[in-house]
């Protein structure tokens, strides 16, 4: 199945919070979506919850299922809590580095430009979104697509969000992963217990 490309206040209001950014159509409707969205009263099985993490996971960071698997099986190798490993290596990913830098307005912007040829990493293109990054490598725009409008209307509307990971500096639209996040440095809202529950059935 290939990424979705679907409503994302639709898939906002299914799990009850912005996962994809300000979305003034959610904030209007804050609800399950569907005919009955805001009167569903049926209360929600172990199961359910622990599926709707993993789902809420995979949409807020891009992955398809395969891709999720797999980093879960990654995440399980390491020592260490898996489900706080599990999102750091999601927050190493060079989509999402590129998105919270501010050089793009979404996830999904961020790995368009990733895939298009315009980031590099230590000086050399990188055109694989899902690409971990390591502790001191140095994510930029490539030269050529600094006139680019797409970033430089991200970085004018982007509010100034500085992560304790990262460090990048507007003006040379360079930056630097630092270290992999912490669990308390994720702002994510995402309770990965439930997530490792539903894979060690």
């Amino acid at each position: 199945m290939a990424r979705y490309t679907g409503p994302k206040t639709k898939i906002a209001r299914k799990f009850g919070e912005p996962i994809y950014g300000p979305d003034r159509s959610f904030e209007k409707k804050n609800y399950p979506p569907g005919q009955h969205g805001n009167n569903r009263r049926r209360k929600t099985s172990e199961y359910g919850q622990q599926l709707k993490e993993k789902q809420k996971a995979k949409y807020t960071y891009g992955v398809l299922e395969r891709q999720f698997s797999n980093l879960f099986k990654k995440a399980n190798a390491h020592p260490g809590v898996t489900g706080e490993i599990l999102l750091m290596l999601l927050e190493s990913r060079l989509d999402n580095v590129v998105y919270r830098m501010g050089l793009a307005a979404s996830r999904a912007a961020a790995r368009q430009l990733v895939s298009h040829r315009h980031i590099t990493v230590d000086g050399a293109v990188v055109n694989i979104p899902s690409y971990t990054l390591k502790p001191g490598q140095v994510v930029a725009v490539r030269e050529k697509s600094k006139s680019l409008e797409a970033i430089n209307s991200a970085l004018a509307n982007s509010s100034v969000h500085k992560y304790s990971w990262l460090e990048f500096d507007k003006n040379s639209m360079t930056g630097k992963f630092l270290n992999t996040p912490e669990r308390s440095e994720i702002p994510e809202n995402i309770k990965e217990q439930l997530i490792v529950e539903l894979y060690s059935k």
